[in-house]
């Protein structure tokens, strides 16, 4: 397998940036926050493992047509427009000759332990998003020199020696802005954004590059003439409070670069969810239920590594959310008496609570699903649907 770029390219992309690394002077030098994130990790692995069939093919992991959804997407498929939550007869219809590839979640689950591992050695400061990113705080690394750049580069180096896949890096003084920079060249690039670049690295970003700033959100912005990072840093906070309530003063700190959010590793949850807002009402229930798929999937993904040190946890609750194009936002729940965790519970699960009492009425504009009740302890494999406790 061909690694797509090599050390020196990486530091020749950066010095055509005029990037550096991130760091400050006296007491108190920036923090240096690492977001690290596999690139197309699922379907990553199954071109290194089967090169013959589909390295340099358009593939799809995920079930098939015409009730399969698109988990992951090789870049080959991506610009046909395939990407992770499609429904998988979407994704056929656009993309000729897309080979679909049935998950083998616990092979991912393995490399993401290998990678997880290599982590380790910078730093104990990793909070995992999932099986396939991280943050890092490597403001004092356990070993290597204490700089952000050097340190994001030997792990992307590591991680391609020892597993044969690609990642891509984000270093910056804060969590929102390592995100954004790690989006920015992919794959298997590298971008570093230094304390005084921040506010202009901001203004460029299309709003929609903005955490918690949903299609929904994005259009409700543009109404406003807010089309940019800059847009934003201009408007005031009353009128972005008045619009938007607390968000709106979160996304003018954002705006302003001030997030000093830690990365938190051993932080005790009290609930592990995730939810996608669509660009379009979705109406049929089974629409609907094939869109939770890859809901439920990256939620027990962060199942597996939200415990202490990134031990796996289950839950006893699990909770529906559904949102209306209006913002009417309803949740339906069920207590169980066996802790959860794996894919294929949560989306029983799902299945049963969007069909009761009964499915919804109005369309939706945003599912989720959220675990709470949580525990550490191995509690039995069998799942019992006790409906008893909504």
């Amino acid at each position: 397998m061909s690694r797509p770029e090599d050390a020196d390219k990486a530091e020749t992309k950066a010095g055509k940036r005029g990037v550096g690394d991130v760091s400050g002077s006296g007491e108190e030098a920036a923090r240096r926050i690492l977001h690290v994130d596999m690139d197309a990790f699922y379907a990553s692995i199954e071109q290194r493992d089967f090169p013959d069939k589909y390295a340099g093919e358009p593939i799809a992991v995920g079930g098939n047509p015409p009730k399969g959804v698109v988990k992951a997407a090789s870049y080959e498929a991506r610009p046909y427009g395939v990407r992770s939550a499609q429904p998988a007869v979407e994704a056929d219809r656009q993309c000729p000759g897309l080979i679909f590839v049935p998950p083998r979640m616990e092979v991912y689950q393995k490399e993401s332990r290998r990678i997880r591992a290599i982590l380790e050695e910078y730093t104990g400061l990793i909070e995992p998003l999932s099986l396939d990113e991280a943050y890092l705080d490597v403001t004092q690394p356990k070993k290597g020199p204490p700089s952000g750049t050097l340190i994001a580069r030997r792990i992307r180096e590591e991680i391609y020696e020892e597993t044969g896949l690609t990642a891509s890096a984000g270093v910056a003084p804060s969590k929102f802005i390592a995100k954004v920079a790690s989006d920015r060249d992919k794959p298997d690039g590298l971008t570093v954004i230094r304390p005084e670049e921040q506010m202009e690295f901001i203004a460029g970003l299309p709003i929609g590059d903005f955490h918690g700033i949903g299609p929904v959100t994005e259009e409700k912005m543009q109404e406003m003439g807010i089309e940019s990072g800059a847009d934003l840093q201009e408007t005031s906070e009353q009128t972005l409070r008045r619009r938007f309530g607390k968000r709106g003063g979160h996304f003018k700190r954002l705006a302003m670069g001030e997030d000093d959010r830690p990365v938190q590793p051993d932080r005790e949850s009290k609930s592990v969810g995730a939810e996608r807002t669509f660009s379009e009402d979705i109406s049929e229930p089974n629409e609907m239920l094939s869109r939770l798929e890859p809901i439920a999937e990256r939620v027990s993904g962060r199942l597996k590594s939200a415990g202490p040190e990134g031990t796996p946890i289950r839950g006893r609750t699990v909770t529906l959310k559904l949102k209306s194009h209006d913002h009417d936002v309803s949740t339906r729940q069920t207590t169980l008496r066996r802790a959860v965790r794996s894919e294929e519970d949560l989306m029983r699960l799902a299945e049963r609570l969007l069909s009761r009492p009964h499915p919804p009425e109005e369309p939706v504009r945003l599912l989720g699903l959220s675990v709470s009740s949580l525990t550490g302890r191995e509690e039995g494999k069998q799942l019992e649907l006790d409906f008893d406790r909504e």
